[in-house]
């Protein structure tokens, strides 16, 4: 649960959620206006694929762009389609690095707990600690 809560949080801030949704609005619209423009594509399935084909970057070349408006519309949704990848690339990694604090944070408070009842530990547990700390100051 802690990591949905994460994840939403990470979108939240990030304002992925807008980014990602006008992305689509634009990506539908721009196959819209393409399906309209382009005398080689007859349905709007087909203005799909073309966009789909601008935004991997694949460009397969079974439909080029004629009009000027429609090659407009396909480098501005080339353009969108980077800056939405590197903006999932960014939201993917600093979940996981959330995710790592989060984990190292954890570990951190047990380990201060058992301090806090340290008299009270048996000795291998003691030693197991002693571990632990020597494992913590090396990593830094």
């Amino acid at each position: 649960m802690r990591r949905l809560q994460i994840l939403r949080r990470v979108l939240r801030e990030t304002g992925a959620y807008s980014i990602w949704s006008g992305f689509l609005i634009q990506f539908f619209i721009s196959a819209a206006v393409i399906w309209l423009r382009e005398p080689e594509i007859h349905r709007y399935g087909d203005a799909l694929w073309y966009c789909y084909a601008v935004v991997t970057t694949i460009g397969f070349g079974d439909v080029v762009a004629q009009h000027f408006l429609s090659r407009l519309l396909s480098v501005l949704l080339s353009i969108s389609a980077a800056l939405v990848i590197a903006l999932v690339t960014g939201v993917v990694v600093n979940y996981f690095n959330q995710i790592t604090a989060l984990r190292q944070k954890d570990s951190l408070m047990a380990l201060m707990d058992k301090l806090e009842r340290l008299p009270e530990l048996p000795r291998e547990e003691l030693e197991q600690i002693a571990l632990r700390a020597k494992q913590f100051s090396n990593q830094k």
